[in-house]
Order: structure tokens, then sequence, then C-alpha cells
């Protein structure tokens, strides 16, 4: 006889109802709207508004809407910020939490290039896709404030920062903005000062003469020097077989595109670039304000690259008998008297200049190619060279191969001449394209100077036991620098570059200075989807920005959306973009506010990197309904302008720069979107158009959900979902098959291309929406990494559904909750939930709240009959991470929508109580100390461990391996 299943059990059918009712109630009440305080949605009278309610924006980083929707491991983080919103909204905060897509991109173009559908249409049909899963897991954004990028108004405003940009200069000279927390001077100022300093003669032109005899065009090139964004020639990655440029991420170590396998040759084309360089320092000093994990802050650092050292002219010879200087950045100017060599890149300007006619009498053999002349070797080497990455340039370890150009250049210390040569890992992007080569105190200068048999002389004295064929690059005291102006033998390296570079500048041999590794964002792309520039192009070829009252510029119809492509090997060819093809579109009329009229004019067929579009997204999720700017000031600055607080991890003392309240994504975005992000901010600030000087005050980096994968004998991936499992009847370990076949078993990264996906929609269909987010969080802390595994899922399922028969009966549908008064040890244990669960969703420590929420239901299980006052406030503690659950029950408690009640309070009376201090250790070392409760239990100990934020932070994301627990005094975690 089958087992009767009572009618009102909380099944995943019952769920499914519950969630579909709420979901519908909340967009018709419109029920997460927030108050904005100014702008097209001013509601002033709104009591969220009031003094001391508080407001925050909360947000992750927005998708890219993929045709195939979410698996489980999208929505991790947008679950953990939904939580935290739901919370934030009971303490009577105004909290921003909206959700947008990143609707520009590769694949939806790479598809309509496939099919001839217009990339629109299936971008659309995925956006679709994501709205409903969204929706179905109970995600409280608001409506009113979604967009896409592709969305005409969104553009619009995109294109119109793009011309504050391209009408802005940077002055290092100009005093920070009123208000500002930078370090030292500079900012980004209108183009229209700079004109008006060349104008009156405050500045001078580059050739000296006077603004006004300068033609449009000269002008023009003179101003291009200072714009913010400006074309250039510059070297880049041109894909013949692709037909277009492509970004450093898009090419593989080998030197190959990542789409498509073909080949990509280094070319120094005419592109769209932002000068971000401009705000290295900013860039780097401002990171020490923000709230972000240390790895984060470290990658932007070493992104930047910021060095310091000496700028050193090595005079050399032209092969016309000019004499001209190669320019190298050295961060040991100590070690100059051990430079025996230069090396310059492939691309140099000055190499065609100097390579002589024929070899220089005693060159040796290993240093010439087998050429019979210079030029025809360096020649040789030049064109191998562009057919390779600057990542396999530089890659560690493989053989240093180079080619002797027949110059010698002098070093500027010891007088001596030193040989140039053409090398491959020396790149023209980076400091000055050419290095002055010192072997005693380099590895790869060493491994250069065996493979070309060139002298090796020590600058630095090595330590006793270092090898004698190794090179030093150690610290130690000065050896072999001196000459008869000047000795540094016997200094220290602090001590030795003080000395030697007041020499250099005091000789006019070179100057102390600043590099960076960072490099101008490469800023055109030659494709069809991504938001068209608003620039058009005069007939004496000077550029002008699209009139405000004509943006958006929108892309026209084409017959073909595929760039150009050619002979994959073609490196000499030239790129093509689509919008070329739209004569009619390209080709037009306009009047540029000179005084001629309309004029005929011819637009800019590049299209921005779909990184314009998540530049500035967040401002735009502040006021997505004004017509008159991206975001009125007064909104901007209610939001996100700096207020008079520390932030938590940022430098003592530093002043807030405003920003985001918590901004989370993959730490995948580390250093291009933030940097990009932050770069587009500070020009804005400068600039007066927001208030605030950073785009993200916080930043958390969830971790990846991972899935089991399995493998056949060929180690090929087989549909995880169709494997069996076959557990051993003496307890040792299970084994699998996959139609038959054994098959073995391994973590790994979820995804398609390893057949171990799970869908949300699976989830919520086998369980609801409010088991799948409850399993989700309680997997563990937010930053870790964590195991998939759909059959724990029904421990979540359990928890609800014990809660569930708490208030409701399984037969009848009514509530069972009694009127009575708590005992006094339901009452102690109540309030410390509360406590700690409101400590927790504040911090985001969800997992430890579900941990501590399932303990107190278990108590109330327990009972006879379930007193209203202790589940009630259980079910408001619930309703954040199991919303539709919590409303359902708070409603058929009798109440109003849950929502905005307020969260239950502890009474401190009840929370004292014999408490011992556990110590937390990591690797070894004491990372926090927790108050807790003396019979504390070992898993509630190991919750709150993990849980805690100062452990978080040293944890960093990086795996536990093993916890071991001491309760209630000790926790050692092991990473």
């Amino acid at each position: 006889m089958s087992e009767r299943i009572p009618q009102h059990r909380y099944t995943a059918e019952l769920a499914g109802r519950i969630e579909r009712r709420w979901q519908d109630r909340w967009e018709s009440e419109d029920t997460f709207a927030s108050a904005n305080p100014a702008g097209p949605w001013a509601a002033p009278d709104d009591p969220r508004l009031g003094e001391g309610r508080g407001h925050r924006v909360i947000m992750d980083m927005f998708p890219y809407p993929s045709g195939a929707g979410m698996h489980v491991g999208h929505p991790l983080g947008y679950v953990a910020t939904d939580v935290h919103t739901r919370y934030l909204r009971t303490t009577g905060a105004n909290v921003m939490y909206a959700m947008g897509f990143d609707a520009f991109g590769l694949p939806a173009e790479h598809y309509a290039v496939q099919t001839g559908q217009h990339p629109r249409v299936t971008t659309e049909e995925a956006m679709a896709t994501y709205r409903r899963q969204m929706r179905m897991i109970g995600l409280s954004h608001e409506p009113r404030r979604t967009f896409a990028t592709i969305d005409p108004d969104y553009v619009r405003w995109t294109q119109w920062i793009f011309q504050r940009i391209h009408d802005s200069w940077y002055d290092p000279d100009a005093a920070p903005r009123e208000g500002s927390g930078q370090a030292g001077t500079g900012r980004a100022r209108p183009i229209a000062e700079l004109v008006e300093q060349l104008a009156n003669g405050e500045r001078a032109t580059p050739d000296g003469r006077d603004w006004a005899e300068l033609s449009a065009a000269e002008q023009a090139e003179v101003l291009d020097g200072y714009r913010l964004a400006y074309v250039s020639a510059a070297p880049v990655n041109w894909c013949p077989g692709l037909g277009t440029v492509l970004a450093n991420e898009e090419v593989t170590a080998d030197g190959r595109s990542e789409r498509g396998d073909f080949p990509v040759f280094k070319r120094n084309l005419s592109q769209w670039m932002m000068r971000i360089t401009a705000y290295a320092d900013r860039l780097t000093d401002d990171l020490d304000r923000l709230d972000w994990p240390e790895r984060v802050r470290l990658m932007q650092r070493n992104w930047i690259g910021r060095s310091t050292g000496a700028q050193v002219a090595f005079p050399v010879a032209t092969a016309a008998g000019e004499e001209g200087q190669l320019e190298v950045f050295t961060t040991r100017p100590d070690t100059l008297f051990g430079a025996t060599f230069m090396v310059v890149a492939p691309e140099h300007p000055l190499v065609e200049q100097i390579v002589p006619d024929a070899w220089p009498e005693g060159t040796k053999d290993a240093w010439t190619g087998s050429a019979t002349t210079p030029r025809e070797a360096v020649t040789a080497y030049q064109r191998a060279a562009s057919t390779k990455s600057d990542v396999e340039r530089q890659t560690e370890g493989k053989d240093k191969t180079g080619v002797f150009t027949g110059a010698f250049a002098t070093n500027p210390v010891t007088g001596a001449q030193v040989p140039v040569f053409v090398a491959d890992y020396v790149l023209m992007g980076y400091g000055t394209g050419a290095i002055m080569a010192v072997p005693g105190q380099d590895e790869r200068d060493w491994a250069f100077a065996t493979a070309f048999d060139l002298p090796i002389v020590r600058t630095v004295e090595p330590t006793p036991d270092h090898p004698q064929d190794e090179a030093f690059t150690g610290e130690g005291p000065a050896i072999n620098s001196a000459n008869d102006e000047i000795s540094l033998d016997g200094l220290g390296v602090a001590e030795a570059k003080e000395r030697i570079i007041a020499w250099l500048e005091q000789t006019g041999r070179g100057r102390a200075t600043v590099t960076y590794r960072l490099r101008d964002w490469l800023f055109s792309r030659q494709r069809y989807w991504g938001e068209p520039f608003p620039i058009v192009w005069d007939e004496d070829g000077v550029a002008h920005a699209v009139p405000d009252d004509e943006l958006p510029v929108t892309l026209p119809d084409v017959p073909d959306y595929a760039p150009r492509t050619f002979e994959a090997d073609d490196a000499d060819s030239e790129p093509e973009a689509p919008l070329a093809r739209a004569q009619e579109w390209v080709e037009t009329t306009m009047d540029l506010g000179d005084g001629r009229g309309p004029v005929p004019v011819r637009r800019e067929t590049n299209t921005m990197p779909n990184w314009a579009g998540s530049c500035w997204y967040y401002l735009r999720y502040l006021d997505p309904a004004n017509e008159d700017a991206p975001v009125d000031p007064q909104v901007e600055e209610y939001w996100i302008g700096p207020r008079e607080q520390t932030v938590p991890g940022a430098r003592q003392g530093a002043v807030d720069p405003g920003g985001v309240d918590l901004y989370v994504g993959g730490v995948e975005h580390a250093v291009l979107h933030l940097l990009y992000a932050r770069f587009w901010h500070k020009v804005l600030f400068d600039l007066g158009h927001v208030s605030s000087e950073e785009p993200f005050r916080r930043l958390i980096n969830q971790g990846m959900i991972e899935a089991y994968v399995y493998r056949d004998a060929r180690g090929f991936p087989v549909p995880a979902a169709e494997v069996e499992e076959h557990t051993s009847s003496d307890g040792g370990p299970s084994t699998y098959t996959w139609n038959g076949q054994p098959v073995t078993q391994e973590y790994g990264k979820m995804g398609k291309s390893l057949k171990n996906v799970v869908t949300p929609d699976e989830m919520v269909e086998q369980f609801g929406a409010d088991t799948f987010r409850v399993y989700e969080m309680s997997m563990g802390p937010l930053e870790q990494y964590r195991p998939w595994e759909t059959r724990a899922v029904v421990g979540s399922q359990r928890f609800l559904q014990r809660l569930w028969r708490n208030v409701v009966d399984e037969d009848t549908g009514e509530v069972t909750v009694v009127e009575e008064e708590l005992s006094p040890e339901l009452a102690t244990a109540l309030h410390r939930t509360i406590d700690a669960v409101g400590s927790d969703y504040a911090a985001l420590r969800t997992n430890t709240a579900i941990a501590r929420m399932i303990e107190l239901n278990n108590l109330l299980t327990k009972l006879d009959r379930v007193p209203r006052a202790a589940v009630e406030p259980l079910v408001q503690m619930v309703a954040p991470v199991a919303p539709h659950l919590g409303a359902e029950l708070w409603e058929r408690l009798g109440h109003e929508d849950l929502t905005y009640a307020p969260f239950p309070e502890a009474d401190p009376a009840l929370l004292v109580d014999d408490a011992v201090t556990a110590v937390v250790q990591v690797k070894g070392k004491v990372r926090d100390r927790l108050e807790v409760a003396a019979d504390i239990s070992e898993a509630d100990l190991e919750a709150l461990a993990l849980g805690s934020e100062k452990v978080q932070r040293f944890l960093d994301g990086a795996p536990v391996r093993k916890v071991i627990v001491r309760a209630p005094s000790l926790v050692n975690i092991v990473v």
C-alpha cells in the first residue's frame, strides 16, 4: 500500500505554487522599488529617505547572457547579494538592488556570422532566458531599473561619456578637485582649457609656432597628443584569419587566436586608444582606500607595474654616421657598470637607422643568424617575431633567440662599446623597448650572454655559497663599479642607486624616473556588434564629435556581419570593419558647429569594445529614466557619494572615496573590467560629473561551484547525469560506470565541455527555489570554492519542511502555533539566535546563519506545541534566504507583507552567559578570537570559524583542506 501524502505537505510541487504566487505579487506591487531623492523618480516624501534610515547600493557584476542560460554556479553570488539585500530592507535601509545585461559581445556576433540572424535577436532571446531564471529563484531586483548595454538610450550615454573623455586632457600639474583624497597633483580638464592655454601662449606648441599659425589639421594633431581618447598607430594583435584586431586576452600563449586558432601578427595600425596611463599613479595609490581582497589589489598593482629607477641614454651611431641615443629604463642603475650588451625589441623605431650595410670586423658567427648582411638578419628576425604573441615572447624558460644589429652603443659609465642585439623577449610596449643587459645580475641576460658568447661582469658581490655559473639576483655590496669620476664599490643597493642617479643627472646622461607596465588602452574593434564611435572625420582627416543632440549613433543594417577575412598567414593585409560596408551610413553630411553648415563627413567604422558598456552601468542603475544626464548629480551623491566613515579594508586614515557599497563578482574580472571602470569613473570625477572618486567601495569575489567530472578510458568526459554509482559492500570506495563501462571521477569546473552542468531549472523543479537557495548558501563561506552534490540538497529541503510543519498542519493546512510564553531555555536560545543571525546576515556569513536557524528549528520541532513568540521571529530570520516560504508563513500567521517588517530584536539580558574565547588559527597562526558558548558543538564552532570575516580575509579564497576543531576553545584551519 502506497504511503499517503498529506494534502498540505511542503513538497516541490507546493513550493512551486507558493513561489510563483509570491513572484507574481512582488512584481505586480513593485515591492522592491527603492526611493530616489531627485530626478525623474524623485520621492522626497518617501519615509525611507528620512534621516538615519541609511541607504545602500548592492550589486553583482552583470552577466553576458549566454543562450544556454545559467547553471547552478552562476547564481551563487546573486543569491548571496539577494539574501543580504533582503536583510538590509528589514533594518529600514533604502536599498538599491538591480540587474542588467552586458549584451554586446563576440558570441552573438559569431552566431550571426554563422546563421545570418541579427545578433540582437539571439541576444534578446538569451536575456529573456536569464530574466526567467532570475525571477524563478526569487531574486529581488528592482525591475524598473533594469536595462541592457544594447538599449539605444544606454548606448546614447555610453557615447556621451566617450565624448567627454575625448574632449578632455590630463594636466599633471593641476590641483586635485576640491574634496578629493588623492595624494598628489593631476586631474582631467576640458580640452577647451588646453586650447585657451595654447592660444594665449601660456603653453607652447610643439614646434614653437603661434597657435593661430597652425592649420586646423595641425591644431588637431597637437590636441591629439593630449586627449584622453585619441587615434594612434600602435602595435596590435592582427589576426587575418578572423579579419580583426584582438585584445591580448584573446591571443593564446603560442601566438594564435583563442577563437579559430588562427595565427596572430604584431602590426602597427591606427586605432582608438584611451590614455589610461595618465591615471597610473592614482589607480595604484587609491587601491589602499578600498575594501577589496588583497590579492585583487595586488593583481591591479602588478598590472599597472609602477617601477622607480632611472632613464639612461646610451649613445649609438646610426648607419648614416649620425649620433643617436638608445634610451633604457632600469630599476637597477647601480648595475650599469655590468652592462655588456644591449637588446632592443624587433619593433624599435631606431633599428632601421642603426643597421649597417655589412657586418663589422670580428663579428662572431653566433651573432649573425647565418645571414650575409645585418639587414638580412634583422629583417628575417623581425618577420619571425611578428608571428609570436607577447605571452609567448616572454615565456620563462624558453630558449633566448636574437640577432646582432651590426651596431654598437657606448656604455655611459665605462665608455666601452657594447653590441646591440634584436631579441623578441624585449617588448616595444613595455618601458622604452630597449634594455641594458647585465648578465651578472639577471638570469635572462645570463642565458642570452651564455648563448651568444658575450662578456659577463658581476657588479654585486655574490654570497660565498652562490654557484659561479649563475647570475646573482640578490643584494650585496657593489663591486667592479667605479670610473675616474664615481665609485659605487662597497655600497649597498639603495645607496648605490642614489649615488649613480645623482651622477647621471649631473652629467646629463640620465635622470630619475618612474615607469609603468600599464599601456594605453586599445579601444578599437573591427566588429559589428558593439557601440559605434560618436565620431566623424572631415575632408582634412580631422576627427569631430557627433553633436549631443544626434546621439545615439545606432548600428546600421549591413549585408554581412563577418569581418573581412584574409589568408591566415597574410600579415600585410589590412582590417576592414563590417560597418564600412554600409556606405550610405558611412558617407554623410553633418553640421560640425564651426559656421560652415552641413559638410561631407565620414563616420568612424570601428566599434567600441564590450568593456565600454560595463565601465559605467552601476551609475545608470541609480537613475535609468533620466533623459538629461547619465545620472542626476544629487542622485549619484545620495547613493554612492563619499561618507564620513572608515572603509573597513582601507588604509588607516584614508578618505572615503565613495562608490557602490557592495560589489560581488568573479575574480576573473580582477584586472581589466575593474581597472577600466575605475579609469572612466576618475575622469568623470575630475570633470565634475560625479562626487565619488571610485566606483566600488567594497568588493567580494565569490568562489566557484565545482561538480564531479566523469571520464572514460580515453580521458573524454561523459554525461555526469547518466553515470551510475556502485557502492562497495565492504565499505570501500564507490565505483562508477557509464553505459556499462567504468569511468573515473574527479572535480572540475561546471560547464558544457565537461558535460557536468546542473541547471537551476532542474533544482527548482525537483526541490523548489527556496530549497535551492538554502542549499547554495549553506555550502560554505561565499568566497570559497565548493563542490556541488545534488543528493545533499535534500538536507536543505528537510529543514524547510520541518519549519513548515512547525507552523502548518499538513492535513488541514491550518496554522497550529499556540499563544503561550516561552520557557527560559527557549527564550535564551531564540534571542541568541536572533543576535547571531542578524550579525551573520550583515557580514554575508549566510552559511553560519542557516546553521543557527536549523538548530533553533530543531528545538521547536521537539516541542508538543510550537509557541507563536518563537516561530514568528524564526520565520522572519529565514525569510531573506527562503523568501517565498517566509512570506507565505508570515501571511498565514496573520501579518502583512514581510519584505519591510523590522528584523527581530534580541533581548540583551538573554545574551549574557558563560562564554569561552575560541582561538581560530589559519596556517598555524592566530587569525581571530570568537566568544562562544561553553557548550557549543564542534559543527557550530567550525561553521563560526569558517564564517569569520577575519579568517576569510586570510583564506582569500584558498580551498580548505582540513579543519581541526577542539570545542569550545580551538579551531585550526589547514589550507
